[in-house]
């Protein structure tokens, strides 16, 4: 027999069975709760416990440091009664969205980083897909698998869509891209997915903190605002292990001497010797210059455990949880 979960006060409700975790459960039947890494160290997935009981049966996960003890993670909770959740005031869309799988060509490959290529994608010129800034797609393999990345382009780009594409070793699909996938290929996708983005209804300065690839959604996020013409100050902080893959080097200085409500700093882990700019890691960083954070917004995307070390840190600087934004870029090794 399983238990009934209702979500706020007149969202869905749906059903789990013994033993299966409430996101599990909300995606099983069609409900998308947000969420990133399913292992409980992102915290992306945090909603809070209403009414209701749970368990964790791997332990405590680490993303709940720094949360209230009415926090739960859906990614990890199994219930052991009816629960009714609250999930976190984030904005609402500017206009609905329908996901849609669409086909697309391969217009152009290139190699921004040993182990990152960009993709350029090309839609059909009658069927423009409409997307926010900071959203996904999920490319649709052959035998029904799929693969994640962000966007790296401004919606006022469609029907182009850039990705940056990080080589997993031993990945099927990034194999794939990296030895194989000429000009001209043809891929199937399916967009828009996803939450992550500015908040529209914000005008608190915004700290940007992207790992690696989780530059690409952040990219996207600060041409969307550049083409909308918005003052929103904005800084970006890029963490990356040596020059070398930190890769488009010039746009972010490019963006801020044209445009003074943007900053920037970059941030290697294992720099070279002749680096002379900010060492260690890019959360690090931020908190160094930010001794308090009450009143801004932060936004971070890249891999879990970066989103696992830098949110308790974060928090602990007087961040306000509900002006934190994740995007966790799972490392799907095994299939990828």
């Amino acid at each position: 027999m399983g238990f009934q979960i209702s979500i706020d006060a007149d969202g869905p409700r749906f059903s789990a069975e013994p033993g299966e975790t409430v996101l599990d459960a909300a995606l099983r039947q069609g409900i998308a709760l947000p969420h990133g890494c399913r292992d409980g160290r992102c915290g992306s997935c945090a909603v809070t416990l209403a009414a209701g009981e749970i368990d964790y049966p791997g332990g405590t996960p680490p993303a709940l440091a720094g949360l209230g003890a009415e926090q739960c993670l859906t990614c990890r909770a199994v219930p052991r009664s009816d629960l009714h959740l609250d999930l976190p005031a984030r904005p609402r869309p500017e206009e609905p969205q329908q996901v849609r799988t669409l086909p697309c060509r391969v217009e152009r490959i290139e190699r921004l980083a040993p182990e990152v290529m960009g993709l350029s994608l090309k839609l059909p010129d009658h069927d423009p897909l409409r997307f926010r800034a900071g959203q996904y797609l999920d490319v649709l393999l052959r035998d029904g698998s799929r693969r994640a990345f962000s966007f790296a382009s401004a919606p006022a780009l469609s029907p182009y869509l850039e990705l940056h594409i990080r080589r997993v070793p031993g990945g099927r699909f990034t194999t794939e891209v990296f030895e194989r996938l000429g000009e001209r290929a043809l891929l199937r996708v399916q967009a828009p997915l996803g939450d992550f983005g500015l908040d529209p209804t914000s005008t608190a300065p915004a700290i940007l903190i992207g790992g690696g690839t989780g530059f690409a959604p952040l990219k996207s996020m600060i041409e969307d605002a550049i083409a909308r013409g918005q003052q929103r100050p904005l800084l970006l902080y890029r963490g990356a292990r040596t020059r070398a893959d930190l890769y488009l080097p010039d746009l972010a200085p490019r963006w801020a001497a044209e445009h003074p409500w943007f900053g920037h700093q970059a941030v290697l882990s294992e720099p070279e010797p002749d680096w002379d700019g900010r060492r260690g890691l890019v959360h690090q960083a931020v908190i160094e210059d930010f001794p308090d954070l009450a009143g801004h917004q932060v936004y971070i995307s890249g891999p879990p455990a970066m989103i696992e070390h830098a949110r308790p840190a974060l928090l602990a600087r007087g961040l306000d949880p509900a002006a934190l934004f994740t995007d966790a870029f799972v490392d799907t090794s095994h299939g990828n």
